[in-house]
């Protein structure tokens, strides 16, 4: 009996050892931040937000059409340059680096990103009247929040999630994922307020966002408001080097 209860306070401890581990470690295991990169075929823009400078790249300043893009963590936005010029040659491209990434200053947590993110949007619309939103993987909690409290035109997301606590919860199965998380980016919530026309690209094989929390997230908009498309072929990681990637986000955004 003493052995068993010995055991059990053994086994609590380290129970609430992993759970206080994950919470004091959650925000380095959800971002991945990248270092600042360079390039010629784009403009900088240093957009000052609540308590940090965002870095935006900037394709072309012109125009009626723009398109913001959100990306996944750990992605270095810029290698998107030179596809998105051919992508969008009628449009002003911004390609967004987030807190903390590529050259963007402060710490990344959900309320920054966020509200970062609306403030570039309301530096776009201010320029161009017709303002479309891309969010990929991490990237498309972002932009369901932005086209839910903004007037987006369109919607296209890449491999999203319906919220970040339901993937962590699947990971770690037997820790109270919803005590302990703080941002989640809950965008099935959200999804019902978004009245832009949505696109949702999936990868063929997804290992690290399951298509079922794709699939609930694209149930939660209203009946043949978003458009899905698999691309065969492709995982999370390699789905932006298929040729059919481009041409779907220009055909959608653009017309």
């Amino acid at each position: 009996m003493r052995r068993g209860a010995v055991l059990l306070a053994i086994t609590a401890a380290i129970y609430v050892a992993v759970c206080g581990t994950l919470y004091a470690t959650q925000r380095s295991l959800l971002y991945y931040p990248t270092p600042e990169s360079y390039s010629v075929h784009a403009r900088e823009l240093r957009i000052a937000t609540d308590g940090a400078v965002v870095k935006v790249w900037e394709l072309r300043d012109e125009g009626d059409k723009a398109v913001i893009y959100f990306g996944g963590n750990s992605e270095d936005v810029a290698a998107n340059i030179d596809d998105f010029a051919a992508a969008f040659p009628n449009a002003s491209v911004y390609l967004v680096n987030y807190r903390g990434y590529g050259g963007s200053t402060g710490t990344p947590t959900e309320t920054s990103l966020l509200a970062d993110a609306e403030g570039v949007f309301d530096y776009v619309q201010a320029r161009h009247s017709r303002v479309a939103v891309i969010g990929r993987s991490l990237g498309s909690g972002v932009a369901v929040h932005l086209a839910a409290v903004r007037d987006v035109s369109k919607l296209a997301l890449v491999t999203p999630y319906d919220s970040v606590a339901s993937i962590a919860q699947g990971r770690f199965a037997i820790v109270p994922v919803s005590w302990l998380l703080e941002d989640t980016f809950d965008s099935l919530t959200k999804a019902p307020r978004v009245h832009a026309p949505v696109l949702v690209l999936l990868a063929e094989t997804d290992y690290v966002i399951p298509h079922a929390h794709s699939e609930k997230l694209v149930a939660r908009f209203a009946p043949g408001q978003a458009a899905v498309r698999e691309i065969k072929g492709t995982n999370h990681d390699s789905i932006s080097r298929a040729p059919e990637y481009r041409s779907a986000l220009s055909a959608f955004l653009l017309y």
